[in-house]
């Protein structure tokens, strides 16, 4: 049995990924600051400290206990929020990871697991699907403290040993994502303003042709699980998505179609740093895992919206 400290596991892919380590048989400490996270969510079996891991005073909590691995999850998760607080970003996405870092050096854990993001990349004139070698540009505030905690993974690995993976997530959907957050998580902002009566249509900032690589919680799940105790992850950024193109007015039309709804769509402005078009070049990942299977989106949406209706 091994122990694990998770961060962010209040909130969607957090509180999965720590259900899963706990089904497997594993001891899991969550820390969360319920900022967008719900206690609800958090496992019964998981030893809980309320906290941002951004204080040193939360990181003083865990006791000096060593882990088995260090799943950082948790971070300020919207481009959108970034514009409106640079600082609180920043210390949310990069600062907690540094003083994790430090956590993990000083107690000995040689393993740490890290959420990243697309959106490290940018945008490039006619590319649609990116790979980890290509060029990085941020167009966030989110997307630099991410890209710069990426740094700080590479320096503490080459310096003190530690073992570290950053994972690129392209677009993570499916049951259990917060849909009253309407400034993160594109296909749950549509869903949200599609199931409820309070919203006379669905708003969409920026164009329906805008496109995203979207992969259902589960398959993320497995793939971390399965990278964990992986050798050839060491050291290593990885695209984390399925390869596929959906365009914003597919996923809008798809969700109209299964919910059966008729509520006219929006088009808004498009947000500050919004990507236009991202998907992820799989290469790598798959060159490590050529048995992977991913869920087909429409069943992901389908799955998703039929147990809405049975809640």
């Amino acid at each position: 049995m091994s122990t694990y400290l998770v961060t962010g596991g209040a909130g969607f892919i957090g509180s999965q990924l720590a259900v899963a380590l706990i089904n497997a048989g594993h001891q899991v400490t969550i820390i969360d600051n319920l900022s967008t996270g719900d206690r609800k969510n958090i496992p019964v079996k998981a030893e809980f400290i309320l906290g941002d891991c951004a204080d040193s005073e939360t990181i003083k909590r865990l006791g000096g206990e060593k882990f088995s691995a260090i799943l950082h999850i948790a971070g300020q998760s919207s481009g959108e929020i970034s514009f409106e607080d640079p600082a609180r970003d920043l210390k949310s996405n990069t600062l907690s990871t540094l003083l994790l870092l430090d956590y993990a050096r000083n107690t000995g854990c040689d393993r740490f697991i890290y959420a990243s993001t697309m959106s490290v990349y940018g945008s490039a004139d006619g590319k649609e699907c990116f790979s980890e070698n290509d060029p990085t540009d941020p167009l966030s505030f989110y997307a630099v403290g991410k890209l710069a905690s990426e740094q700080y993974l590479k320096i503490y690995g080459k310096q003190y040993g530690i073992k570290t993976t950053a994972l690129r997530f392209f677009n993570v959907y499916g049951p259990g994502q917060n849909l009253n957050n309407l400034k993160q998580g594109m296909i749950s902002i549509y869903l949200r303003q599609f199931i409820d009566g309070q919203f006379d249509c669905v708003t969409v900032k920026g164009s329906l042709d805008r496109y995203r690589d979207f992969i259902h919680i589960e398959d993320l799940v497995k793939i971390i699980l399965r990278l964990m105790n992986d050798k050839r992850t060491y050291g290593e950024i990885l695209n984390v998505g399925t390869g596929v193109k959906t365009r914003v007015k597919e996923i809008v039309s798809s969700l109209a179609n299964l919910l059966n709804s008729n509520k006219p769509v929006l088009i808004q402005k498009g947000t500050p740093g919004d990507q236009f078009g991202i998907c992820a070049d799989l290469k790598k990942l798959r060159s490590l895992y050529p048995d992977l299977t991913m869920m087909n989106l429409l069943d992901g949406l389908r799955e998703w919206v039929q147990k809405l209706e049975l809640s």
